[in-house]
């Protein structure tokens, strides 16, 4: 059976679960318009997720997306480094930083999650970051779930293969948001979508699905014609009044000329987004930037602040390189035109 006749999908084209700029609302109408929507579940508590789970349930298949790092061990010294970096831009802005703390911002898949999974029952599941230990991958996929995970080199795909995965997204450099890295963190190691995905296809026997920077009809043509079941679209996404985005944000999607890079300012991990004061002074890429996901609650503050003012200085503005087709449309229209059917 194919991968979208397992699921019921009229159309090849997943919403990427995109953290802080959705909620189900915009997984939903996805679905509803013949995709599949993506919720990301890797910033939600237990209470938030088991209510987005219930949210979802009986309308439809939705893919729930979850982080598989290992939170880091305790470094107060980098933390402390990282609090002195910033304390000159809290005093510009006049505010206060945020009391210390080294809480995890993310939470990674656990025995908790997946109970909720197995209790709930979504049709997709999919990781980040590689996937959750043997036991309780196979729980997951006992409980009726396809088990979807992203690779961003051939090695990746392969070694997601072995683990029994369900079928495979291939994440190309052009990608925005949170690189999906995990057995190789050297970026010059990571290929364009288009290549990778060759590379893929050729070498695995799962369904590949194709993502970054893919955000117009012409780029999911290509990809399915290179071998992909289906692709996932996130940035064209972001504009649609069913997601969450910001307002810096949404303004900084619609002026296409901003330059993108690769940065770990914002979480302590590689992300591509839109590029800001906080990557020109603090970047992009720092080795000395605490550990994901430990960076991004001394910035909670300054983002706030900023963001108060119409200010995108210190907010993450994960975007792909092409942002021509981001349109303030709503997300079935957006979906149609993407699949070339209007």
């Amino acid at each position: 059976m194919t991968l979208l006749k397992r699921l019921g999908l009229r159309l090849p084209i997943l919403q990427a679960p995109m953290a802080g700029a959705q909620d189900e609302e915009l997984a939903l109408a996805i679905t509803a318009a013949g995709g599949l929507g993506g919720l990301p579940a890797g910033m939600l508590s237990l209470e938030a997720l088991e209510q987005a789970l219930i949210c979802i349930a009986d309308q439809g298949p939705v893919n729930v997306n979850f982080f598989c790092h290992d939170n880091p061990p305790e470094q107060p010294e980098r933390l402390a480094r990282w609090r002195e970096r910033l304390k000159p831009f809290h005093q510009e802005m006049g505010i206060e930083p945020p009391p210390p703390s080294d809480a995890p911002t993310r939470r990674p898949f656990d025995a908790d999650a997946c109970a909720l999974v197995e209790e709930h029952t979504p049709a997709v599941v999919s990781f980040h970051f590689g996937v959750p230990e043997a036991a309780l991958l196979q729980r997951v996929k006992a409980s009726g779930a396809l088990v979807l995970s992203t690779a961003t080199t051939l090695e990746e795909a392969l070694w997601l293969q072995q683990r029994g995965v369900d079928a495979i997204i291939v994440q190309g450099l052009e990608a925005g948001g949170h690189r999906g890295h995990f057995l190789n963190h050297d970026l010059a190691q990571q290929s364009s979508t288009m290549e990778l995905l060759s590379q893929v296809v050729e070498s695995v026997s799962l369904p590949v699905i194709a993502a970054g920077g893919i955000a117009d009809p012409q780029a999911v043509s290509e990809a399915l014609e290179r071998g992909a079941r289906a692709v996932q679209v996130g940035t064209a996404f972001l504009c649609c009044p069913e997601a969450t985005t910001r307002a810096v944000h949404r303004r900084a999607l619609l002026e296409p000329e901003a330059p993108t890079e690769i940065t770990n300012v914002f979480t302590g991990r590689p992300a591509r987004g839109i590029v800001n004061r906080a990557m020109r002074e603090l970047g992009p890429l720092d080795p000395d930037i605490p550990d994901f996901p430990l960076a991004a609650a001394d910035l909670s503050e300054l983002r706030a602040c900023a963001e108060s003012r119409c200010l995108p200085d210190f907010s993450p503005l994960w975007a792909g390189t092409n942002r021509q087709s981001c349109r303030e449309v709503p997300a079935e229209e957006q979906l149609l035109w993407l699949a070339d059917v209007i």
